[in-house]
């Protein structure tokens, strides 16, 4: 994802300097005109905007902490890594401590709309700092949706989306399961919604996917286990009933176990 999101901002005209830590995945980013930066502090040095994509809480706490100090005091760092609840308020708590102004820009998209500019944008944070990352929105997003005020709002959101996209992927593979089971070619599931009321673009890209059994990762399967950890843990803390995220984590399990974990989401049909 963050390859593809400096991509579209060097297609929209920003210079860029991109940090990993494993360097080798930034370092093909440098022949479309980005600067590789050695460490995440350096990497800050003049930023306007602060570009969080990142894996997971302690990720993040790891790159604020070595780097908070290195940055413009009016620069705008953009939390858009999925953390969850428990971890956005880690984030957003040693943010205050080092000074920092800090919004959230979570990215409702995978691999391709990061590349192309296309990802839905799910922003919180007060209005200013909102404002003043517009340039970098239009740049890697088709839409914005503005989740809040306060950071925190767009996790949750995010939350909630990824939710779907988690049961819609898992729904898509059980139907074609079933479908070839009873005789049919699974391509008329596909056929016979299409166009009515319970269509989903998704359920065709990634059941074209499933019916191939071909699974390039877009959104890689263990990313999203990931994140249906996180969203079980918000939905436990807020008494919603987790029977569905249960069953989603199981079945996901499952194509992990059988090797799929590094593949895209749509593998999780072969767990049918």
């Amino acid at each position: 994802m963050g390859a593809g999101v400096a991509a579209s901002l060097l297609r929209g005209g920003h210079d860029v300097t991109v940090w990993n830590r494993t360097r080798d995945r930034a370092e093909p980013l440098a022949e479309h005109g980005a600067t590789v930066a050695d460490d995440a502090a350096q990497a800050v040095q003049h930023a306007e905007v602060v570009l969080l994509t990142l894996f997971d809480t302690d990720a993040v706490v790891d790159v604020l902490e070595q780097a908070a100090g290195s940055a413009p005091d009016d620069a705008v760092w953009v939390q858009s890594s999925t953390v969850g609840v428990a971890g956005t308020e880690t984030i957003v708590q040693l943010a205050a401590e080092q000074g920092i102004t800090l919004v959230e820009a979570m990215m409702l998209g995978t691999k391709a709309p990061a590349e192309q500019g296309k990802l839905t944008m799910l922003v919180a944070g007060p209005d200013a700092p909102v404002e003043a990352i517009g340039p970098v929105l239009d740049a890697i997003g088709a839409k914005t949706v503005r989740a809040g005020d306060q950071v925190g709002q767009g996790t949750a959101l995010k939350l909630a989306a990824n939710a779907w996209i988690a049961s819609i992927t898992a729904a898509t593979g059980q139907s074609l399961a079933i479908a070839r089971a009873l005789g049919l070619d699974p391509q008329l599931f596909l056929q016979a919604i299409e166009g009515s009321a319970s269509d989903s673009a998704y359920a065709h890209t990634k059941g074209a996917a499933m019916i191939a059994g071909e699974f390039p990762a877009q959104f890689a399967l263990d990313g999203l286990r990931k994140d249906i950890g996180l969203i079980t843990d918000a939905a436990r803390d807020a008494d919603v009933t987790t029977t569905v995220l249960e069953a989603l984590d199981r079945v996901y399990a499952d194509a992990s176990a059988a090797g799929h974990g590094s593949d895209d989401i749509a593998a999780v049909g072969t767990a049918f």
